[in-house]
């Protein structure tokens, strides 16, 4: 594999390396990775507007408990852009990273523009997912709420009108929105400027803004696969951890109640946050997860899974 180590996050903690590889496409994918590889995988999949910079405050510590691989996806961050965009092309730019890591069974978190990358990799694999840690992610019809009209039309019609009302989220305000909209003041003013800056600059590099445009045409593909992967959930039903902030302006709380009745055993854990939960409430969801990964994993050694 050709990777080449650049940075190393929190080493007074867990040290996380930044590293590169060359995928059989010839772009580069970059990504951490962080703990022993000896331990439990966990792949963190971020979502729109984000790069793996996401998951910076909890990735120290579920180190301590997992081995940790947070990827750009490709066209975020620092990760190349794919010269054909989707979701699907994304699964196997991320399974080509698990098969030269040599990853087996993992642990999936599924947020937002993650979670077609997600399924993808579970229904391909589904005696290797160990368990889903589902944040503000949607996989069904309920997950579409107003704000989703436009879109929706969009898919229905891909005329040049309904694109450009479909992308007029593709806009400085837009990013911003994304950890502003519907969020409490009092929440909101824990989140730096300088993060919907960032993402705002990235977006600007050549290709990015083309890789999202194609990213949500495809992701009306994504939502035709709603029923698959209802099926997929009720007849596996992996060990799920719920972490939802209830003032997502993109994602209906409703949505909510549909994964609840997908996953009747999943754990479940309401936050005072947004769309971006991790932004302000890390420290409260990595103790969660950390949790998670521990019981299930020694529920998995009583029943003597590997």
């Amino acid at each position: 594999m050709d990777t080449v180590s650049d940075r190393i996050i929190d080493e007074r903690k867990h040290p996380a390396t930044r590293q590169r590889m060359r995928l059989s496409g010839g772009t580069e994918l970059s990504f951490i990775t962080a703990g022993k590889a000896s331990r439990p995988a966990l792949l963190l999949l971020h979502g729109f507007p984000n790069s793996a910079r996401g998951f910076r405050e909890v990735v120290p510590e579920l180190s301590r408990a997992a081995y940790v691989i947070a990827p750009d996806l490709p066209g975020f961050g620092e990760s190349d852009v794919l010269p054909e965009v989707s979701f699907a092309a994304f699964g196997q730019a991320i399974a080509e990273l698990l098969d030269r890591l040599a990853i087996g069974p993992l642990y999936l978190y599924v947020h937002d523009w993650g979670a077609p990358v997600a399924f993808h990799i579970a229904m391909q694999a589904p005696e290797k997912v160990l368990g889903l840690i589902i944040q503000n992610a949607n996989a069904h019809r309920t997950g579409f709420g107003p704000a989703w009209a436009g879109t929706l039309a969009y898919w229905s019609d891909p005329s040049p009108e309904n694109e450009a009302e479909a992308t007029a989220f593709l806009t400085f305000d837009g990013v911003r929105d994304q950890y502003l909209l519907d969020v409490p003041p009092d929440v909101t003013a824990r989140i730096p400027a300088q993060r919907w800056e960032e993402d705002w600059r990235v977006m600007q590099l050549p290709g990015r803004m083309d890789t999202q445009r194609a990213l949500l045409a495809d992701y009306g593909h994504y939502a035709a696969r709603f029923d698959a992967i209802a099926e997929y959930l009720a007849r596996r039903q992996p060990p799920s951890l719920m972490l939802w902030g209830r003032h997502d302006a993109f994602f209906d709380i409703a949505e909510t109640l549909s994964w609840m009745r997908d996953l009747p055993r999943m754990e479940s854990h309401i936050f005072d946050a947004g769309h971006l939960l991790l932004e302000t409430h890390a420290g409260q969801a990595a103790s969660l997860m950390l949790d998670f990964i521990k019981r299930t994993q020694r529920d998995g050694d009583a029943r003597g899974n590997p």
